[in-house]
């Protein structure tokens, strides 16, 4: 047992789109992710995914509406609804979501990281 230390674990990597494990707990894991630009749009048909915005701006597109949040806010995307997160900064996010979840849901794609590395 040992505390996590968020900035230095962001301090770590520099990559996009390729969320790092920090830890886990009852199935779920927390991730940290450096993103900027356009993901891609996807689901997570058995899984609801939590975003926590620790530093910049991210928009989540859905088709019936874009929630913005800004550091400190965060969003639990339901199962099954198809989003497409957007920074147009580079934009610090905590991931909360089951271990076995896909990086980009149902959809295949080159931004796709198959094993997220662990920090």
């Amino acid at each position: 047992m040992q505390k996590i230390n968020i900035a230095e674990k962001f301090s770590l990597f520099d990559d996009l789109w390729s969320p790092k494990i920090i830890t886990e707990l009852n199935g779920q894991q927390i991730k940290l992710a450096k993103v900027k630009g356009s993901f891609v749009w996807h689901n997570h048909a058995n899984e609801d995914e939590l975003f926590y915005i620790i530093k910049g701006c991210l928009t989540i597109e859905m088709h019936d509406q874009k929630i913005t949040l800004h550091a400190g806010e965060m969003f639990v995307v339901p199962k099954g609804v198809e989003h497409n997160p957007v920074a147009e900064e580079e934009t610090w996010v905590m991931l909360f979501e089951p271990g076995a979840i896909k990086h980009t849901g149902n959809v295949l794609h080159e931004m796709t990281v198959e094993n997220c590395e662990r920090i």
